[in-house]
């Protein structure tokens, strides 16, 4: 697989998170840039991507998103916030958004700078949201409008378009029950613990006290005062014999209690060798204890195949990666970039269409003992009337109940073209198929993160453990399932446009995957087709581990599917030959012959499993015929 060429827009990233470090003064944090959705967790931070194009509405976003997560990482304390969290779900989120708030209001006082960059989020947010065209209460979030209200009286900054009507649908309700309360924000903006208890009253004010639980500062004053009852001064003594009696009576109650316990524990350690002796009785001479079952392997091909850790791997729906406005946009795209090839492609899903609807013509099983009456045999009874009557059936010789999964490689070296290519071919190929009657899948691979990602990151902070298995944060995407109807996901291809989406390919995890989706499917038949353009790369797997670590997977991968003969494999390699790990595949080396080599590959599996149908059909016919004979 080749590398990446060099992106413009790298040294924007690396200053920025540099920044992003310094200003959440924690050095070590990880600061990465995803097509999924930004988050924060306790390692670091991931950002919005920042593609090669560096538009102004990317870099803002991207400010702004690290600037908000670097002010939180500054001035947020996790264990404060726990302890003050309401316990109802709407107040936590209302107490959650005005803490959030909190944070970047401190930023914008002490750096400026950062305020504009947080409009910029917020302002995209409103946009994504369409927050300008809500009129309702009911469809306004009160807690983003409590949040927005607090940044706007802790910085007295008028808030970015959309989010000004939110919460302005919100603030007068908000003013009217909590403004007291709100009068005191200055006061308490540096304080976290201080504006937690604020929040809480804000909380109760705007009448959902009964979600916030008990009040922790109250709890902690019961608890000393209940320590301070169960531990009473002790009164004085009255004179010094009388504190020699009582001295002498509990050494006395000491003495009785220590025989006891002494008798007790004799009583004990009997019981004991008395069960262990039964066990050793029970147990057959010269058999050791069982030992708990091995874990079971992670892949059924290769149970020497490792892998570091799969907390970072993710089955993903393509719709669950974007929103749907970008989905319809990148399909649009996706349209437009192949304008020219849909009409060569289209022809050719045609043909294959006709040549699969051939298969399906009726037809009729002649001289069989029951069916329909054979009319046109029936002056062979009147020659001669000890001819048995002789029936007819039709047959209707459609394709046995097929399930067909396109796998296709997500990775960086499929980017451009050829990506473009196989994404238009499997949408026309499975609308050809649905119409067939054919059931049709359409999967991805690739991984969340070049070189390792979180789970390298993990390995390196365990110690760099030697031969660590796969590691890399796997990314398997279900752009169709196979029950989904076409017209419903007709924009999640259009996700292979999505700039960073392509990283590594790891092949083997990709192929068991798709195998197991296909065996938990009740079809009769099912068809397994894979699209790649190399062998399995992934730098951080393989800089660690064997050579053909990844290879050999494959291979093992392969070898089991087709042993096991419960799913037909066939492989296109584009530029890359695929022969030498699949029994059954093709290699072109322009990616223009990809669609002619999927629509001939599938019509040549259908076609002959027609011929093999046919000749049982007729060895079945031949077999009626002589049994009549005989």
């Amino acid at each position: 697989m080749s590398k990446p060429s060099d992106n413009p827009a790298d040294p924007f990233k690396k200053a920025l998170a540099d920044a992003t470090r310094t200003l959440a003064e924690d050095f070590d944090m990880t600061v990465t840039y995803s097509v999924d959705p930004a988050g924060m967790n306790r390692e670091g931070i991931r950002l919005p991507q920042v593609t090669r194009r560096m538009s102004a509405g990317e870099v803002m976003l991207a400010r702004g998103t690290a600037d908000a997560f670097a002010l939180k990482r500054k001035f947020h304390d996790e264990g404060v916030a726990a302890r003050y969290a309401p316990s109802g779900p709407l107040a936590r989120e209302i107490f959650e958004a005005m803490e959030t708030a909190r944070c970047e209001a401190m930023g914008a006082r002490m750096m400026p700078g950062t305020a504009g960059n947080i409009d910029a989020k917020i302002a995209h947010e409103a946009e994504r949201k369409a927050y300008s065209s809500v009129t309702k209460a009911e469809d306004a979030p009160l807690s983003v409008a409590a949040g927005y209200l607090v940044r706007h009286l802790a910085t007295g900054r008028p808030m970015p378009a959309g989010a000004d009507n939110i919460m302005a649908i919100w603030r007068d309700h908000i003013e009217s029950l909590a403004g007291k309360s709100l009068d005191h924000i200055d006061h308490v903006l540096s304080d976290q613990a201080a504006f937690a208890r604020l929040a809480r009253q804000v909380i109760s004010d705007i009448g959902y006290g009964d979600q916030i639980g008990d009040d922790p500062d109250r709890k902690d004053e019961d608890e000393a005062g209940d320590q301070a009852e169960e531990s009473p001064d002790q009164p004085e003594s009255d004179s010094p014999d009388q504190d020699d009696s009582d001295q002498e009576d509990a050494e006395a109650e000491r003495s009785q209690e220590d025989q006891d316990d002494q008798q007790q524990a004799e009583i004990s350690m009997e019981d004991q060798a008395e069960m262990q002796e039964g066990e050793e009785a029970e147990m057959p001479e010269g058999e050791a204890p069982l030992e708990p079952p091995a874990p079971a392997p992670y892949s059924d091909a290769d149970p020497n195949y490792t892998v570091f850790t799969t907390d970072y791997d993710e089955e993903v729906r393509a719709e669950d990666l974007a929103e749907p406005a970008e989905l319809e946009r990148l399909r649009a795209y996706l349209d437009q970039q192949l304008e020219p090839l849909k009409g060569a492609v289209s022809r050719l899903a045609n043909k294959l269409q006709r040549r699969l609807q051939a298969q399906q013509n009726r037809s009729w099983l002649f001289d069989l003992e029951e069916g329909t009456l054979d009319a046109g045999r029936l002056a062979r009874v009147v020659v001669s009337p000890t001819t048995p009557l002789s029936f007819k059936q039709e047959k209707d010789t459609e394709f046995r109940d097929t399930c067909v999964t396109l796998l296709l490689d997500n990775s960086g070296s499929m980017r451009g073209r050829p990506i473009s290519i196989a994404a238009i071919c499997a949408d026309v190929l499975a609308r050809t198929l649905e119409r067939c009657g054919v059931k049709v899948e359409i999967l991805g691979f690739t991984t969340r993160a070049w070189k390792g990602g979180q789970s390298r990151e993990r390995w390196l902070a365990d110690g760099r453990a030697q031969g660590p298995g796969r590691l890399n944060d796997l990314r398997h995407i279900i752009y169709k399932a196979a029950d989904a109807p076409w017209r419903r996901v007709r924009p999640n291809l259009g996700l292979m446009m999505k700039e960073g989406l392509l990283k590594e390919n790891i092949d083997g995890e990709a192929l068991e995957w798709a195998h197991r989706r296909m065996m938990a499917r009740g079809e009769a038949r099912k068809i397994l087709m894979v699209i790649s353009d190399g062998a399995p790369v992934d730098d951080s797997t393989l800089s660690v581990n064997p050579a053909n670590f990844l290879e050999k997977h494959l291979r093992d991968v392969i070898a089991m599917v087709q042993r096991r003969r419960a799913v037909e494999l066939i492989a296109i390699g584009i530029g890359h030959d695929v022969t030498r790990y699949y029994e059954r595949a093709v290699t072109i080396t322009d990616v223009e012959q990809l669609a002619g080599a999927m629509t001939e590959q599938l019509a040549g599996l259908f076609e002959a499993d027609a011929r093999k149908r046919a000749r049982t059909m007729g060895k079945n016919s031949f077999s009626g015929t002589m049994r009549r004979a005989g």
